[in-house]
């Protein structure tokens, strides 16, 4: 997955940065947490084994006790009619017909899933066959005593488990997209199982010893580039897995990465209930200086809520909490407001994604242990471009000591802003200020107010530049679906065809901000492409389905800040590396990339929404149709890099701290609040600014 405010645009960088600061960040990859196996899933059984991230697996995990009533589910599928335990058979001959998970999806358009008729009580069956089945593909490849190959090991490798990637593709995307209660319930449960049973496939007896037969012989088998590449990731996820440690150690390992698998899973369902819970009730006069489709916004979000009549709500949602700090002229609401959004994770006793946070960071640095490094920040970046965390600092602080001096002058601007307008603010300028007084200065100076682009970039409006733009680069054309039930009525369905009209790819947009859904933005896929398929499997099944997920707020219509709609584009970027995938092999497809590469396409796309052309053609007004003025787009041109300072400050912080956190090698009595004040005292944090995304979430 990629982009999520992250699945991958990591929480801690914003976009529309320089690609050099922004391939720093992403050779951290280690922001607490990352995303919960559930989320891996989402790329296919071969991407949850090829996982390095903190979850694991074990061969017994989905079987039932000796002492449940239930069928032991291993033994079940393998007995027959005329069986003593013939019940257990016509038990799981049931299951199997019973569930839309299990069943075939050749019925449903293009093999999509069947979202209503799945409830969250189907997954963990589900799971437990197409676990089941998924060990049973590689013991296959165990049992083949021929000479092992390419083509009888690695590819068939590849692509084993494709029930348990159906089954995993939607349990994860639904825990992003549609995280009800009762879906985190399942969630939580999973989340060591799915862990557990990824161990058990990387520790499969004998498997690992074929992979690296062929691996070691690859260069003399008349194998192709992509044929290579493959077999080095493959041997390179086993090895990061553990397949090479000995039986007792892999034991040891396989639990821990359970343990980490259910603390991630844990950490982030924290964040989403903070998101979900926290509302601040208004009424129409706090919402003074708030621009009319913010105030429509917040009206909607309290008819959601079942609020009074002329009562208005905030939630944390970055498109309600950023532009309530940005416009609201009342400095008491903005420190309030502010301090829930910074706090995410700590709102409730009960929730302690601190204690969570500082769990993980000690078993990271155990599980980086049991591969040579001494600290975890080491292992992750050996499997990086960047290779080393020297490499990551020494790029980082250059971005970094430029960013505090660029800072550092637009909060003396802001300063004498205030100063001149004869105003005095307790303390000075501070975190819940910067954006309300940079939006004024920004005003002053450019003789720009953002609000009067929000008429021209309406959500179709931007939507339609996108694909345009995607259509002119690529060839592509979209087919609205409005006939395809998803799991959500707000969600819109797109064939997606090249130039020649063939189907390339199925493409979900989910737009808009809603309970249980995830924060940020970001893509990520129902079916990844590849070539290389069971013999029997639906050709249909090559085509990949592709989702990009944002959180902006409803409207009528839907009007995005400038900011709003780059994201769109951003997600876009990700989105094409799906849909455009050439690759042979699922673990090479799509976006199966290095992690301090996988933004380059997104950072591409996204500034191609800033082209005057595509600006001027499609930007208009959303009632008058009216072209976006060009002294508008000039104001926008000259204070495009406006504010620059802060907003570097805010990610890059995040990333150095990160990178500090887990570059540690003792965890003894580590106090993680003290740790980050610590920190960012001695990066020298400039006054006004926290980072973007504190440790508890």
């Amino acid at each position: 997955m990629t982009c999520r405010s992250s699945p991958s645009c990591l929480p801690s960088f914003h976009r529309s940065q320089p690609l050099a600061s922004i391939f720093a960040l992403l050779a951290v990859a280690t922001i607490l947490p990352s995303r919960s196996l559930a989320f891996q899933l989402t790329r296919g059984s071969r991407r949850i084994l090829a996982s390095s991230l903190p979850s694991s697996h074990s061969s017994t995990a989905f079987q039932r006790t000796p002492g449940n009533s239930h069928c032991h589910l291993s033994s079940a599928l393998k007995m027959t009619a005329t069986s003593p335990s013939a019940s257990c058979a016509a038990a799981a001959s049931t299951l199997v017909s019973s569930n839309p998970l299990l069943q075939s999806w050749s019925s449903q358009p293009f093999n999509l899933p069947p979202f209503a008729d799945i409830t969250p009580a189907h997954f963990k069956p589900a799971f437990d066959v197409a676990m089941e089945n998924h060990l049973a593909d590689l013991q296959k490849i165990v049992d083949d005593e021929s000479e092992p190959t390419f083509d009888n090991v690695v590819a068939p490798y590849d692509r084993a488990g494709p029930q348990l990637g159906k089954v995993g593709s939607v349990f994860g995307n639904l825990c992003s997209s549609k995280n009800t209660d009762e879906l985190q319930k399942v969630q939580s449960e999973m989340s060591p199982i799915l862990s557990k049973h990824n161990s058990a496939a990387m520790f499969l007896p004998g498997l690992f010893g074929k992979i690296n037969a062929v691996y070691e012989k690859r260069h003399d088998s008349g194998l192709n580039s992509e044929q290579i590449r493959l077999v080095e990731r493959i041997h390179l996820d086993f090895t990061r897995s553990g397949a090479a440690f000995d039986e007792a150690t892999q034991k040891e390992y396989a639990e821990l990465k359970a343990e980490l698998a259910g603390l991630t899973t844990q950490f982030q369902q924290n964040v989403m209930k903070d998101e979900e819970t926290y509302e601040m009730v208004l009424k129409k006069e706090d919402m003074s200086g708030c621009p009319d489709g913010l105030v429509e916004a917040a009206r909607q979000a309290a008819i959601d809520r079942n609020k009074a009549d002329g009562e208005y709500v905030i939630t944390l949602s970055r498109s309600l909490v950023e532009p309530f700090l940005t416009f609201s002229d009342r400095r008491d609401l903005r420190e309030q407001a502010w301090r829930a959004w910074t706090r995410r994770g700590e709102l409730d006793d009960d929730r302690d994604n601190l204690s969570i946070a500082t769990k993980i960071l000690k078993l990271r640095k155990k599980q980086a242990e049991y591969h040579g490094c001494k600290t975890f920040a080491e292992y992750q970046c050996l499997d990086r471009m960047a290779k080393t965390p020297e490499n990551v600092m020494q790029l980082l602080e250059n971005v970094w000591e430029r960013a505090k001096k660029a800072a550092d002058r637009e909060r003396e601007a802001l300063e004498e802003f205030v100063k001149e307008s004869g105003e005095t603010l307790d303390g000075g300028i501070q975190a819940w200020d910067w954006r309300f007084y940079a939006t004024k200065v920004k005003a002053a100076k450019y003789d720009m107010d953002e609000t009067l682009l929000k008429p021209y970039l309406s959500l179709d409006a931007v939507t339609k530049a996108f694909f345009a733009v995607s259509g002119n680069l690529f060839g592509l054309t979209y087919e609205k679906r409005d006939d395809v039930e998803l799991y959500h009525e707000d969600v819109n369905l797109y064939e997606v065809k090249n130039k020649d009209g063939k189907l390339v790819s199925l493409f979900i947009h989910d737009n808009f901000a809603r309970p249980f859904k995830a924060s940020g933005a970001w893509m990520s896929e129902y079916r990844s492409q590849t070539r290389n398929l069971p013999a029997d499997a639906d050709k249909i099944e090559e085509v990949p389905i592709v989702s990009n997920n944002n959180n902006f707020a409803k409207g009528s219509p839907t009007l995005l800040s400038f900011d709003d709609a780059t994201t769109l584009f951003h997600e876009g970027g990700h989105g094409h590396h799906g849909m455009l995938s050439d690759a042979s092999y699922s673990r090479l497809s799509s976006t199966s990339v290095l992690t301090d590469f996988v933004e380059l396409p997104s950072q591409l796309m996204e500034h191609w929404f800033e082209e005057p052309e595509v600006l001027k053609k499609f930007c208009r007004h959303y009632e008058t149709g009216e072209e976006i003025p060009e002294e508008l787009l000039a104001k926008l041109k000259a204070a495009k890099d406006f504010n620059q300072g802060f907003e570097t400050i805010e990610y890059t912080s995040c990333a150095l701290l990160d990178m500090a956190m887990h570059s540690l090698d003792n965890y003894d009595d580590f106090d993680i609040s003290k740790f980050e004040q610590t920190e960012l005292d001695r990066l020298g944090m400039p006054q006004g600014i926290v980072m973007r995304h504190r440790p508890g979430h």
